[in-house]
């Protein structure tokens, strides 16, 4: 589960660590970043570009952008077959900036624990994701997007079950190409980060 994350690093470290060839949005930057909201993603057209989608995929065929609510986030196990997910998966990948998200884990009172996980070096991370663009019954295109779970690292297991792919820098590339169809090749890009190199703080009190 992904459901708020931070994204404070300025547009030039972005632009610098993600490659941006063209900055295509008004950039945002929130401590607080929760599913309905415009996020900062990269796709790959021609070059690295920097678009907004709304947090919570609507898919091309759905009646109604309600069913956002209900995806903001996709199991990597069932990514690549699901019937929501799985044309975007094949042609419409993207990378969600953050620098870190929160997660809170189960205690013996009622109050859940909250922590904030990021990466050691300190960088901004990209999630990997899926968009897709639906039109509004008055021929309005909404954009939108997914962030792609998978199994929590050791880092994090003991704080909750699951956390956001992270996709490495070596493999953003072959992530966002959109002509890449090797779909065993992109599954293994959908690993838990090296716990090694993911840090969890507490994180008290979260800034809601």
């Amino acid at each position: 589960m992904c459901g708020r994350f931070v994204l404070l690093t300025d547009l030039s470290g972005i632009v610098t660590s993600f490659e941006i060839g063209d900055v295509a949005c008004e950039y945002r930057r929130s401590n607080n970043i929760y599913p309905g909201r415009q996020v900062a993603a990269v796709i790959r057209d021609k070059v690295n570009r920097l678009v907004e989608f709304r947090w919570g995929l609507i898919p091309s065929w759905a009646q109604a952008p309600s069913i956002g609510n209900s995806l903001i986030n996709a199991r990597v196990e069932t990514i690549a077959d699901k019937p929501s997910f799985r044309q975007a998966f094949r042609k419409r990948r993207c990378l969600i900036i953050a620098d870190g998200f929160y997660e809170w884990q189960k205690t013996d009172g009622p109050v859940k624990k909250p922590w904030f996980i990021h990466l050691r070096s300190g960088q901004p991370c990209g999630f990997a994701g899926i968009y897709e663009t639906w039109i509004s019954p008055e021929g309005r295109p909404v954009h939108s997007c997914t962030i792609i779970t998978t199994k929590a690292n050791q880092a994090l297991a003991a704080i909750h079950d699951r956390m956001p792919v992270i996709v490495p820098r070596a493999s953003r590339a072959a992530w966002l190409d959109p002509e890449n169809g090797c779909r065993e090749g992109l599954l293994s890009i959908l690993a838990p980060y090296p716990a090694e190199d993911t840090a969890c703080l507490p994180q008290y009190p979260v800034p809601f």
